[in-house]
């Protein structure tokens, strides 16, 4: 029941429960921020862990606690995303034959399957980078890079790349900003905003299908 209330409020507030961890815990913080990135990226029945609003946490209190080392932090980050993309993509790329067999397995459907193939085929390796930094889709991307039989040096590159940018910018930014009152004061409120500019491509792609696509 305690790790299960522990998610919950980490959920809800990743900052203050990331504050009470590494104010008990400290240095076992890393570990916790290592398990919840792979968990985030490598699991794609857990695609509702925070990872933007954590990353931002993270440079936040890098900057105004100075318990977290920001040079150490954001490699071992990059590293967790890029062990959990690939937990995710050799499952993905193993069970593929099963998941195009089924109709729907939990929330994920043979279609997401195909449309994803299209989206890898229109849009190249440049897809692996643009899915890493929209939430629930970055969970569910290398499962499907796999399933389609993406070749993995491709992927593994692009990969890399979308790995250290999304790690890299999101908590520099929280770094940058860690000692700025309106963000300490209105965090979820910034959050949201850098969820929100993370979601724009996928909403403008729903937008160009559902508008565009029709007229024509």
């Amino acid at each position: 029941m305690e790790l299960i209330h522990f998610l919950l409020e980490f959920l809800k507030d990743p900052l203050t429960t990331l504050q009470g961890f590494l104010a008990e815990y400290d240095k076992l913080t890393y570990a916790l921020l290592f398990l919840v990135i792979f968990v985030e990226t490598g699991l794609i029945v857990m695609p509702l862990l925070p990872g933007d609003s954590l990353l931002f946490a993270v440079g936040l209190l890098a900057a105004t606690t100075g318990q977290l080392n920001v040079a150490f932090v954001i490699p071992l980050l990059i590293f967790a995303a890029l062990l959990g993309d690939n937990v995710n993509y050799f499952v993905g790329r193993r069970f593929s034959e099963y998941v195009k067999s089924k109709e729907k397995i939990l929330f994920l459907k043979r279609e997401y399957i195909t449309q994803t193939e299209e989206f890898y085929i229109k849009h190249g390796p440049k897809a692996v980078i643009i899915a890493r930094f929209m939430p629930i889709i970055r969970t569910i991307a290398p499962f499907v890079a796999g399933a389609a039989s993406m070749k993995y040096r491709t992927y593994i590159t692009f990969c890399f790349v979308g790995a250290v940018l999304w790690v890299t910018s999101i908590t520099m930014i929280g770094y940058l900003l860690g000692n700025n009152e309106f963000v300490k004061a209105n965090f979820e409120k910034v959050v949201l905003g850098i969820v929100f500019v993370s979601i724009l491509p996928m909403l403008w792609g729903i937008v160009k299908v559902k508008f565009f696509n029709n007229k024509a």
